[in-house]
């Protein structure tokens, strides 16, 4: 009879749970960022803000975030200097990625950017990739 007893107030405990969370807030949600009531009151995992404050926009000028969810890879109009690791199949990849067809022409130039050119809407455009990954627009000195 115990077990009984105890299996029924386990049930009620769990439907009257989710009422509780939800009075709660849960870390992350759009109403309440920074969580509150559970144990990880610190914030969402991986952002860099203090709990209850929203991370600042990329505002970087010549650089666009992939979209979220997606595998477009950043843009850029001033590369990067570095030692680049991509191979030239993988730099294809990334621009193509980035929205260019009929990737043509791919060299590494001496910063180690991969540099090109391609067709996007129509037209032909100066094409690169950078050793961080971002896709090069243009024919830009590298910083």
């Amino acid at each position: 009879m115990q077990s009984k007893s105890m299996a029924m107030v386990l049930a009620a405990a769990l439907m009257v749970a989710p009422a509780a969370m939800a009075q709660q807030g849960t870390v992350g949600s759009p109403s309440n960022p920074g969580g509150g009531g559970t144990t990880m009151g610190q914030g969402t995992p991986g952002t860099t803000t203090t709990p209850g404050r929203v991370a600042p926009p990329d505002v970087a000028p010549n650089r666009g975030a992939a979209a979220p969810g997606t595998d477009n890879p950043p843009t850029t109009a001033t590369p990067a200097e570095g030692a680049n690791s991509f191979t030239e199949g993988q730099a294809r990849s990334r621009i193509e990625a980035a929205g260019y067809t009929d990737v043509q022409g791919l060299q590494k130039d001496d910063k180690g950017v991969w540099r090109g050119r391609a067709m996007r809407n129509g037209q032909t455009a100066e094409v690169g990739l950078d050793f961080q990954g971002n896709v090069v627009t243009g024919n830009a000195a590298p910083r």
